[in-house]
């Protein structure tokens, strides 16, 4: 691919499913995190899941859902949606596009299939709770 038709390297921006107690019940929940120095805005994600059942080996795949943001004020975070443990077994994807000043951002965040769970959840600073990141 054509080095221009790249765009600039996204640093700084993880999303991560967090674990929420509520009300003694269980909850996850997908977060987008900005770690950067500056505001992120005009911020557009696309999520969905994908993968094969291991008994019969059907390709599964999820409704493909699209969130928006306005803004993201740095070292902030923003539930984009509550994650069900169903789905963990598949891979969950997250592609994220942002504006930073006059210039565009986009990345995918993958979560593989059998990432998320609870004994593979380590405690988040950010939040205060535990969860698993990607960056």
């Amino acid at each position: 691919m054509r080095e221009e038709l790249k765009g600039p390297k996204v640093e700084n921006v993880a999303v991560a499913v967090v674990l929420n107690e509520v009300e003694g019940e269980k909850e996850f929940g997908v977060y987008l995190l900005n770690l950067r120095d500056d505001i992120m805005e005009g911020i557009i994600i696309s999520s969905t899941g994908y993968g094969e059942n291991a008994q019969t080996g059907e390709k599964i795949k999820t409704s493909t859902l699209r969130h928006s943001l306005e803004v993201l004020l740095p070292n902030e975070a923003a539930k984009i949606e509550p994650i069900m443990p169903d789905l963990f077994g598949l891979t969950n994807e997250y592609w994220v596009s942002f504006w930073v000043n006059d210039t565009m951002f986009d990345k995918r965040f993958v979560f593989p299939a059998e990432s998320i769970s609870e004994k593979k959840m380590k405690y988040l600073e950010h939040f205060k709770k535990q969860g698993v990141i990607v960056k």
